[in-house]
């Protein structure tokens, strides 16, 4: 998202993934831009709507409302929460369950200010907190295009909230401390490449939704954007973006950014977890163009102050010689001895942003889960990574772990037997 993902989001923008991206380059349709304007006949506009499918298909809309089984955008995905379980709705144009009876004007309502056709406070799992800063154009693009589906009925399932978290009104006060409405801004000092990147990645990318911690109440730390966070209910760590000194991507470069986005695979790592189903799903189909811009932004994040971790009470030493017999046994015939990885095949460990993230928990679940690359065009027959739950021990994958993540230069926190045993029976998702 989805090592090992090893390198983005659980290896990067795990973010990446629920509601579109972008514009068609060349061509643009001209777009309405009163609500009176915006009739029927604009909404049917081709070149409107393909530049809608675009942005769609690339922010992996489809992803959250698509049910397992079920028709594209008629929802039905449950999207888990801490505090309990948001159905995602139907999109599709039917007039009774779907999008049918909305307008223009209220679906944007939806995407820039967090709120329904009937004045409803929507529930941030929907991330309007991001998608508030999508222009007006995009918006309506991708209106066109949901409104140009087959309609299908199929209602939504009720919320599996508990008290207070069901009373929708309890939301104004979360919105009042973390929402800040408001379409992004071009910064006139930088280069048209560089705002695009911005744009993407702060609005229907929704990159920080994923890569940043949220305190007890599901609010994203404002001063901390893309530094990396555990993603609530999966139980994946989706690293820092920085590429610069201490970043998560420390030493990417711009091409390897681009690389992973659209092939699943980079010199520095390989998507798994969340981020595998985001390029699948979303980034492989973004065009040359954005996926440069993207790596442009990225860049441009800044340095991390050096985080010094204090010394395990534990005598290590034990740990680390069990753990690199194991990692002799099993691991370096495709990984190399020294973590080197092999090029185009098998990812790095030395150095990598999915192994020496805080936690430890990409390594832990990658190693006994296993690790599936996605398919892609430039990649269709990805190498993939057996679990090795049933051949190895707690013991046994704690030690092989923190021998990773303290050798060849790698400098993370040891994990231990209790932290195994917690994610062997979490389920991937």
């Amino acid at each position: 998202m989805k090592i090992f993902r090893i390198g983005f989001a659980v290896v990067v923008l795990a973010g990446l993934g629920v509601a579109g991206w972008l514009f068609l380059r060349g061509g643009q349709p001209s777009v309405p831009r009163s609500a009176s304007q915006v009739d029927a006949a604009a909404l049917k506009d081709p070149a409107l709507i393909a530049k809608g499918a675009y942005l769609t298909l690339v922010g992996d809309c489809a992803s959250c409302h698509t049910g397992q089984g079920g028709a594209r955008f008629a929802g039905g995905r449950v999207v888990g929460t801490p505090f309990g379980d948001i159905p995602a709705p139907n999109l599709t144009p039917d007039r009774e369950t779907g999008l049918g009876e909305w307008s223009f004007e209220a679906f944007r309502q939806a995407l820039h200010n967090g709120v329904d056709r009937n004045g409803q406070f929507l529930y941030p799992a929907f991330p309007y907190t991001s998608y508030t800063k999508v222009s007006r154009d995009d918006a309506l693009a991708i209106f066109a295009y949901l409104q140009s589906l087959a309609p299908v009925h199929q209602a939504a399932k009720q919320p599996g909230l508990g008290f207070p978290y069901n009373v929708r009104n309890t939301l104004k006060a979360w919105r009042a401390l973390y929402f800040r409405e408001g379409e992004y801004v071009a910064d006139d000092t930088k280069s048209p490449q560089w705002n695009r990147g911005a744009y993407l990645v702060q609005g229907l990318g929704h990159c920080n939704e994923c890569h940043v911690e949220r305190d007890a109440f599901g609010g994203m730390r404002s001063d901390q954007s893309l530094s990396g966070g555990q993603i609530p209910v999966q139980n994946w760590y989706a690293p820092d973006l920085s590429t610069q000194a201490n970043g998560g991507l420390a030493g990417w470069s711009a091409q390897d950014i681009v690389d992973l986005l659209k092939t699943g695979q980079s010199a520095k790592g390989t998507a798994f977890g969340p981020m595998a189903e985001v390029v699948s799903r979303s980034t492989q189909h973004m065009n040359e163009a954005d996926l440069k811009a993207v790596a442009t932004y990225l860049q441009s994040l800044p340095a991390r102050p050096r985080v010094s971790y204090q010394p395990s009470p534990l005598d290590t030493k034990p740990i680390l010689d069990q753990g690199a017999k194991v990692y002799a046994e099993r691991c370096a015939d495709c990984h190399g001895r020294q973590g080197e990885g092999v090029a185009g095949v098998y990812p790095p460990l030395r150095g990598n942003s999915s192994v020496n993230e805080p936690t430890g928990i990409n390594a832990i679940r990658v190693v006994l889960l296993g690790g599936f690359a996605p398919a892609t065009q430039g990649n269709p027959r990805p190498y993939s990574m057996p679990p090795f739950a049933q051949q190895l021990n707690d013991s046994d994958v704690a030690a092989v772990v923190t021998y990773i993540r303290q050798s060849w230069g790698n400098d993370a926190p040891l994990v231990q037997e209790r932290d195994v045993i917690k994610y062997r029976h979490t389920p991937i998702d």
